[in-house]
C-alpha cells in the first residue's frame, strides 16, 4: 500500500526502527507536552478560503537569503542519519537538491561534510554549528564550511545544555559509544568523526559573541531557537541575517509554546527574515506557518521517518507529498504565489 502522508511514513519507521532509535528521535522532553502542543498548536488554526480566483497557476516557489528554493518546505539540522540509512545525510542531501530545497546539515552528521557537499553539489546547503569552547576550533570548521560551498550559518541557541530526554536515560543511551559503535555499526577505525562531534558545547556563549562569530565568517548567520521578542530584537540589534523561531521539535525546554512565531515576526518588523520549525505535518500547516509571518518552514522528524522508509527516495517521497499538499492548499484557498498567504488566510478556533 503506498504512503499517503507524513504520519504513514512515521507509522513506517516505528515498526522498522529499534526501540532506542526510535525512542532517540522521536522523544521530547520530560513530560512531552511541547513536542505534542507543536503538532496540537497547528490544529487551533483555521483557514478562509476564498473562491472564485483563477488558480490554474500556482507558483510554490520563494526565495530564502536570496536563493530560490521549490517551495517553502525545507530540512531542519538533525543528527545521525546513519542511524536511520546507510548513506546517511549524503541521501539527505540528494533528497534536498532533487526537491529543490535547502537543507541544513547537522554539526552532528555521521558522514563527512566533504562527501555530503560532493553528493549534492547544486543542492542549497546551509550548517548548522553548536559553538565549541575552543575558538579556534570554531574557526577552522566554518573555515571548512565556506571552503565546501555552505552558504549560511545556523546557529543554535537553545542547547546550552541538554534537555531531560526519560527514554534515553531508560534506554542507557550513549551517543558517544553505544550510538555509534553498536548501532551504526562502525568498526573502531570507522570512528574518527570529527573532533567537534564528539566534543562538549560553550555554555558560555551569548550575545556578546556574535560579532566574533561574524567576524570570522562571510556566511550569513541564522539563529535557531528563538522564542521571545525579546530575544527577537536582540537579533536585529546585533545584525543577524535570520531568526529559526523554534524549541528544537519539543527536545530542549518542556512546556514552552511554537507559536511564538507571530511575537516573533512582529518584533523584528521585517528587518530579517523568520522561519519556523517544529510540527509542520501537512501542507495546510505550512499554509498557517506563512500566514503568520514565517519565509519559511523546516522538517524535522518527518525527515528522519523518510530516512527510514526508503533512504533517499523515502526523503523525495516526504518532500513531494508536503509539497503537493501545500500546492493543494494555496490553490484551494485562492493564493496563486507564496506572496499572496496573509493573515487574512487564518483565524484561531475558540475550541
Amino acid at each position: 500500500m503506498p504512503l499517503a502522508c507524513l504520519t504513514d511514513f512515521q507509522a513506517y519507521a516505528r515498526e522498522r526502527l529499534s526501540k532506542s532509535t526510535w525512542d532517540f528521535i522521536e522523544e521530547g522532553a520530560d513530560d512531552n507536552f511541547t513536542r505534542d502542543d507543536n503538532i496540537a498548536a497547528f490544529k487551533r488554526i483555521r483557514l478562509r478560503p476564498r473562491y472564485l480566483k483563477n488558480v490554474a497557476k500556482v507558483d510554490t516557489r520563494t526565495t530564502i537569503q536570496g536563493e530560490e528554493i521549490a517551495a517553502p518546505i525545507c530540512i531542519a539540522p538533525t543528527g545521525f542519519h546513519c542511524l536511520l540509512w546507510p548513506d546517511g545525510e549524503m541521501s539527505t542531501a540528494r533528497a534536498a537538491q532533487a526537491a529543490g530545497v535547502c537543507y541544513i546539515t547537522s554539526m552532528f552528521a555521521t558522514c563527512a561534510l566533504e562527501d555530503i557537499a560532493a553528493t549534492a553539489p547544486r543542492g542549497l546547503k546551509w550548517f548548522q554549528l553548536y559553538a565549541h569552547p575552543d575558538r579556534q576550533l570554531n574557526k577552522q570548521l566554518l573555515q571548512r564550511v565556506e571552503s565546501l560551498g555552505f552558504r549560511a550559518l545556523v546557529i543554535t541557541v537553545d542547547v546550552p545544555k541538554l534537555g531531560n530526554r526519560r527514554q534515553d536515560i531508560r534506554n542507557q543511551l550513549d551517543l558517544k559509544m553505544s550510538l555509534l559503535l553498536k548501532d551504526l555499526h562502525f568498526p573502531k577505525e570507522r570512528t574518527s568523526m570529527p573532533y567537534f562531534q564528539m566534543s562538549p558545547i560553550d555554555s558560555s556563549i551569548s550575545w556578546n559573541d556574535l560579532s566574533w562569530l561574524q567576524s570570522i565568517t562571510r556566511l550569513p548567520i541564522i539563529l535557531k531557537g528563538i522564542l521571545t521578542k525579546e530575544d527577537a530584537e536582540l537579533a536585529v540589534k546585533h545584525n543577524v541575517n535570520g531568526i529559526i523561531v523554534s524549541n528544537h521539535g519539543g527536545r530542549q525546554l518542556d512546556d514552552v509554546p511554537i507559536d511564538a512565531l507571530a511575537e516573533v515576526v512582529a518584533a523584528v518588523k521585517g528587518k530579517m527574515e523568520v522561519y519556523l520549525d517544529g510540527g509542520i505535518r501537512t501542507g495546510n500547516d505550512v499554509l498557517k506557518a506563512l500566514a503568520l509571518g514565517a519565509k519559511c518552514v523546516f522538517l524535522g522528524r518527518p525527515i528522519l521517518w523518510g530516512l527510514a522508509y526508503k533512504g533517499e527516495h523515502g526523503v523525495e517521497e516526504v518532500l513531494n507529498i508536503i509539497k503537493n499538499e501545500f500546492h493543494t492548499s494555496m490553490t484551494l484557498t485562492g493564493c496563486l504565489s507564496v506572496a499572496e498567504i496573509n493573515r487574512d488566510l487564518i483565524q484561531f478556533s475558540r475550541l
